[in-house]
């Protein structure tokens, strides 16, 4: 009996979590119990737990907000998450001959956390680990901005059927938006709750879009299935 109850205790304090994540805004205690469909005192009880271990906050107006313990722990899954994308990344970019790369989200930026340059070309662009860059600039900022607009509802996945212009598109491309003369092309990773994500190229060569594209979004849907397993 007990066992069954810690493991209630423990998926519903990660409910509230995924909820405190869902969005920067904080929530009151009540909105919380509201969404979670729980009582008051238990909302109290989990938030006080997350707060004593530091995953979760109060502001001045009691809103509950995730807490920084959650940095701490992202920044452990990043190595994890680059080991994990090397392989697809390496294929992709021996195959289209550009700078592969996984962009991850942190709040309204996106982070690069593995690039893979070719190996074969004469020259490619540089593009180093760790770079950050609006998510409203670039190929794999917007990739990701996409796959928040399918998280809300705003548009289809793009594999639905449905009015034309409604579903996400399986890939991005943009130029010039994060350097000079650099084209690139970026798909989200989809499937994972947990990540927001895309997988993208970039170049300052030419890129045929109806060949780099298709490979690009096999190369996320390869990194989605290595993840969930």
């Amino acid at each position: 009996m007990m066992a069954a109850e810690s493991a209630q205790t423990l998926e519903r304090g990660l409910r509230l979590l995924r909820l405190l994540a869902d969005g920067n805004r904080g929530r009151t205690p009540t909105e919380l119990a509201q969404e979670l469909g729980l009582s008051r005192p238990v909302v109290y009880r989990l938030i006080t737990t997350l707060q004593n271990e530091g995953f979760a906050r109060r502001d001045a107006d009691g809103r509950v907000h995730l807490g920084f313990g959650v940095l701490v722990m992202a920044q452990a899954v990043q190595p994890l998450l680059r080991a994990a994308a090397l392989p697809a990344l390496r294929a992709l970019a021996e195959q289209v001959g550009a700078t592969a790369h996984l962009t991850v989200a942190e709040g309204d930026d996106g982070v690069a956390v593995a690039v893979v340059e070719p190996s074969w070309t004469d020259m490619h662009l540089a593009y180093r680990e760790g770079s950050r860059h609006p998510l409203t600039r670039g190929a794999a900022g917007l990739a990701i901005l996409a796959l928040r607009e399918e998280a809300a509802g705003a548009v289809r996945p793009s594999d639905e059927a449905g009015p034309e212009g409604t579903a996400l598109p399986p890939f991005l491309v943009t130029e010039g938006q994060l350097q000079e003369g650099a084209r690139g092309i970026a798909a989200p990773v989809r499937g994972l709750p947990w990540l927001e994500a895309s997988v993208g190229v970039v170049t300052f060569g030419l890129l045929d879009i109806e060949t780099v594209g298709p490979r690009v979004v096999e190369a996320a849907r390869e990194l989605a299935r290595a993840l969930a397993h």
